[in-house]
């Protein structure tokens, strides 16, 4: 499993509370909600690699 580096973030709470259903919507955690919408955010803009998926190979299919 790749290291993981904890990091705060200040959101507001409307912003929380769309990501929190959002994630629940998706069957993930917060955090990995957030992880996957910078990943899928980044390949989107060219700096990921496509190749990759989002979160490694713990990436869900829909």
């Amino acid at each position: 499993m790749a290291d993981r580096k904890p990091f705060l973030v200040r959101l507001s709470p409307e912003l929380l509370e769309m990501l929190q259903r959002w994630a629940a919507d998706e069957f993930r955690s917060l955090n990995g909600q957030i992880e996957f919408l910078l990943h899928d955010a980044a390949r989107r803009a060219g700096r990921w690699p496509a190749k990759e998926p989002p979160g490694g190979s713990k990436g869900r299919a829909k």
